[in-house]
């Protein structure tokens, strides 16, 4: 990964974006969308991913996220993403319902084949450019951006209404995932 885009400080909140590969509209299912979530609450208790906002839309996924312990985010991260894409091809292979499916496997293979460090598939773009979040008013920014996306897209009137986002949390809704609320 470019020196640019690396994780300085673990002690920060980072907002980092998750795109699929050639944006690719992957997550119209809730099938795949439950691949991420159910890996990002494994995430939060065995690895020590502490989440403070996402939302996952149909290309790509946007968190604000950091870590307790003695685990790195960009670890976190990079087994996130390697757990996530090989769920996601097994779910895309084995999905009866997939009318895509050829053309999605086809699209993932020939992605890995543009790195030699990749032997099968690649499903995330390689950088997720982790941003610092060193003040309050830029997290805020970066939460209301995070929450306004499936508005802006027209998916929801009310960003607390989309149910793959973390604004029902802050809505004192709940969620899907357990987040710290700030």
């Amino acid at each position: 990964m470019s020196e640019k885009y690396r994780v300085r400080n673990e002690s920060l909140p980072h907002f980092v974006t998750f795109t699929v590969v050639r944006w690719i509209d992957l997550f119209t299912r809730n099938e795949y969308k439950e691949i991420v979530i159910e890996s990002l609450k494994f995430c939060q208790k065995e690895k020590g991913l502490l989440i403070f906002s996402y939302c996952i839309m149909t290309n790509h996924l946007h968190l604000i996220v950091g870590t307790e312990g003695s685990n790195r985010l960009g670890n976190i991260i990079r087994g996130f993403r390697g757990f996530t894409s090989k769920k996601l091809i097994k779910a895309i292979k084995e999905n009866p319902k997939e009318s895509r499916k050829e053309w999605l496997l086809q699209l993932f293979f020939l992605e890995g084949q543009k790195r030699s460090s990749n032997k099968y598939f690649q499903v995330w773009k390689r950088n997720y450019h982790p941003k610092g979040l060193y003040d309050q008013n830029i997290f805020d920014q970066k939460r209301n951006y995070i929450h306004a996306n499936p508005v802006k897209a027209g998916f929801v009137f009310k960003p607390e209404d989309f149910v793959f986002s973390s604004a029902s949390n802050y809505a004192g809704r709940g969620g899907l995932i357990d987040v710290i609320v700030e």
